[in-house]
């Protein structure tokens, strides 16, 4: 066999292979063999006939088929394997010249996994961010705890902020009604910021009965883009307002919110859950870093079928957030503003940055031989179990053994981020 090999890209090669008359004779009678269980000759039982008795019954254009297939299986790893070229998918075979029982050429392409160069991956200059909780976090967390139990009491007066109302609205640009500006019965919070400047403010001083046009514009850099800097005009029409009173930020309110005797111990508690989250956020955020600086330092390509793969993954997560509330991803592309060719192009570069972090974590993990070993994966396992032990879909996926490696993958890049924090301290 002789082979030549082409590189196409950092990530993409083919590689020529010409098979000689002698590997073409051996795939025959491969070949051969392989027919011979299938063809029935009298006197023999089926699939019992010699060879050479059962070719004569054979058809020579099935010979050859089966002859080409079979080289072609066994040379295409072959070559990959003497490139040390690791592919992908199944490569793509193009035949260029067959000659029964005499040559065979072929040109096989493929996507391969790039050759990395990793940096220094102790000296990347990342420092952790450290976040801390201010008085003013502590006091944004309590306004909300006091909102949870406020009371509301329907009024007859003006409506102010911080009133709660209730409202039909219909939005129109150049006198029609645009797509999800209408609502009827809509419960609003006067202050609370959810509408476009002027909306709530111009609820203000209206009283229950009232109809009435609120001519607004858009902001410009809203996500709608057939909204963005349009002039509109609501028409509203004021059904209820309410008046809403929190309770006093006092013991007696910390005594509702749990196991609580003072206002001072659930602020403590607010603190310490704060300072956990912030943990959380700035410890995930430290990593992203480490790995985006060694990505820089290193020399990694991001193959195209991993980014398409990522770039699938990235829309299927997107499209099951959106279907938990009764959306589909057009209206996910809708609300944000964005044409699926707008979204694909930012989304291709996450995912190209997700790939290219992947390959680098995986080489880093082999060149310092960050394992977990299996007895760690079974007790992961038998963890999940108890958790979802109310989900028999879910304990069935635990026993899929593409679900036990793809978990150990995962751990396996948590440690090696854990190793990555190490060098960097």
């Amino acid at each position: 066999m002789k082979t030549t090999v082409k590189n196409l890209s950092d990530t993409k090669v083919e590689i020529k292979v010409v098979l000689s008359k002698d590997e073409m004779k051996d795939a025959e009678n491969k070949a051969v063999d392989r027919l011979a269980k299938e063809v029935k000759v009298q006197g023999f039982r089926k699939g019992k006939a010699p060879a050479d008795i059962a070719r004569k019954n054979m058809n020579p254009n099935d010979i050859n088929q089966v002859a080409m297939d079979i080289a072609v299986r066994t040379a295409v790893p072959q070559a990959f394997m003497e490139h040390k070229k690791s592919p992908l998918v199944i490569p793509e075979v193009n035949v260029t010249k067959f000659v029964p029982g005499e040559t065979l050429e072929f040109i096989a392409t493929a996507d391969i996994l790039p050759d990395v160069k990793i940096g220094d991956y102790k000296k990347l200059g990342v420092k952790k961010q450290e976040v801390k909780v201010t008085d003013k976090d502590i006091q944004e967390v309590l306004d909300n705890v006091a909102k949870a139990y406020a009371e509301k009491k329907v009024v007859k007066r003006a409506a102010k902020l911080s009133d709660e109302v209730i409202i039909d609205f219909t939005g129109k640009k150049d006198g029609k009604p645009f797509d999800g500006g209408t609502a009827h019965d809509y419960t609003l919070a006067l202050g609370s910021g959810n509408f476009i400047p002027g909306f709530e403010d111009g609820i203000v001083g209206h009283s229950v009965g009232d109809k009435f046009d609120l001519p607004l514009t858009f902001p410009k850099d809203y996500h709608a883009k057939e909204l963005a800097g349009q002039k509109v005009v609501f028409e509203i029409l004021l059904k209820q307002i309410s008046e809403v009173v929190a309770p006093k930020q006092d013991d007696a309110l910390a005594k509702k919110c749990g196991p609580f005797k003072t206002i001072a111990d659930l602020k403590a508690d607010i603190k310490k859950n704060l300072a956990a989250q912030n943990e959380h956020k700035t410890n995930e955020k430290y990593k992203d870093d480490l790995v985006a600086a060694l990505v820089k330092k290193s020399k990694v390509s991001a193959p195209e079928i991993l980014i398409s793969d990522q770039l699938r993954f990235i829309k299927d997560d997107i499209s099951r957030n959106a279907a938990a509330q009764g959306l589909t991803f057009e209206d996910y592309l809708k609300q944000t503003g964005q044409t699926e060719a707008d979204w694909e192009k930012e989304a291709k570069k996450v995912a190209e940055a997700r790939v290219k972090a992947s390959l680098v974590l995986q080489l880093l993990a082999r060149d310092q031989k960050i394992e977990v070993p299996d007895d760690e994966v079974s007790a992961k396992i038998a963890e999940l179990r108890d958790v979802y032990k109310k989900s028999p879909e879910a304990l069935k996926n635990l026993k899929d053994p593409r679900v036990r490696q793809d978990l150990k993958n995962r751990m396996t890049i948590e440690k090696t981020l854990e190793f990555l924090i190490e060098a960097n301290k």
